[in-house]
């Protein structure tokens, strides 16, 4: 028999992950929401929509309260989507952060990619920088890599993707950061080099939760993680990652993400793309 989410359970999951992790859930994400839980209940064992709730609420299961968090969340991308802020970092804003570290004396970078999903951005950064560093060698350069989902940040560190997923990556890029390999199947898949890979730190992170790292980094890329959040999260989000990146670093939001309303200390540079001071 098919199971039906009553309102008042629907109303208990949304205040639930709100409260977790910020995300809105309104009445068109119930069928949404529904479906996800019906794989938990599978996973599980459970019989139902109400033992489940009082199951992850109890305080006695945190890794299930992390598997159905996992199955809210929504991941969808590829290498360089949004191709206009890798354009403006490579060009603009990593030619201004270099010369100015240089001139201090300090050869070290530092680039959070929050929200980074399956790892591709992470990864698309590493390579967006190495390719503006004249002897990377000579430089402290880092990415730190979270996600509030541990199954995503699995298949980000293995750095393993299918064909048409790196289809925006140029050639010579592929080529220097990438291995050609064939999967079970048969089928041809890219795996991304030890080289770049041990840049990256990936770790599991709810943005509302303190943060276990002081900072401070030269660039932050949060895109398209707001848009899940009521404005009030937004505006605390924003003003706490404003005070994680340092003097003259970048903020980088997704282009369907506006900062306008919000009260924030951050100086507004193009669409989509904001700077500390």
């Amino acid at each position: 028999m098919d199971r039906v989410l009553a309102e008042r359970l629907f109303q208990q999951f949304s205040q639930l992950v709100y409260q977790q992790c910020g995300i809105r859930l309104h009445e068109g994400k119930k069928a949404l929401l529904q479906a996800r839980l019906n794989k938990r209940l599978r996973a599980t064992g459970i019989p139902s929509y109400e033992d489940y709730y009082h199951h992850i609420t109890s305080g006695e299961n945190p890794p299930e309260m992390v598997h159905f968090l996992d199955s809210i969340s929504t991941n969808l991308t590829y290498f360089f989507r949004e191709s206009q802020h890798f354009e403006f970092l490579e060009n603009v804003a990593l030619p201004q952060l270099i010369e100015i570290k240089v001139k201090s004396g300090v050869h070290r970078l530092r680039v959070w990619s929050a929200g980074c999903s399956t790892g591709e951005e992470a990864y698309g950064l590493a390579m967006c920088v190495l390719s503006r560093l004249d002897d990377p060698h000579k430089w402290d350069f880092r990415i730190l890599a979270t996600d509030i989902s541990t199954r995503v940040l699995e298949i980000a560190a293995k750095g393993i993707y299918a064909a048409e997923k790196i289809k925006k990556v140029p050639p010579q890029l592929r080529q220097i950061h990438f291995i050609r390999r064939r999967n079970g199947n048969g089928e041809g898949e890219y795996e991304v080099s030890g080289n770049l890979r041990k840049l990256i730190s990936f770790r599991r992170l709810n943005l509302n939760d303190r943060y276990p790292f002081k900072g401070p980094f030269d660039c932050i890329f949060c895109r398209n993680v707001m848009i899940y959040f009521d404005k009030k999260t937004q505006e605390e989000l924003v003003n706490r990652l404003a005070t994680y990146l340092s003097p003259g670093g970048y903020l980088f939001v997704g282009h369907s993400e506006s900062l306008t309303g919000l009260s924030h200390p951050l100086v507004y540079v193009k669409p989509a793309v904001y700077r500390n001071g």
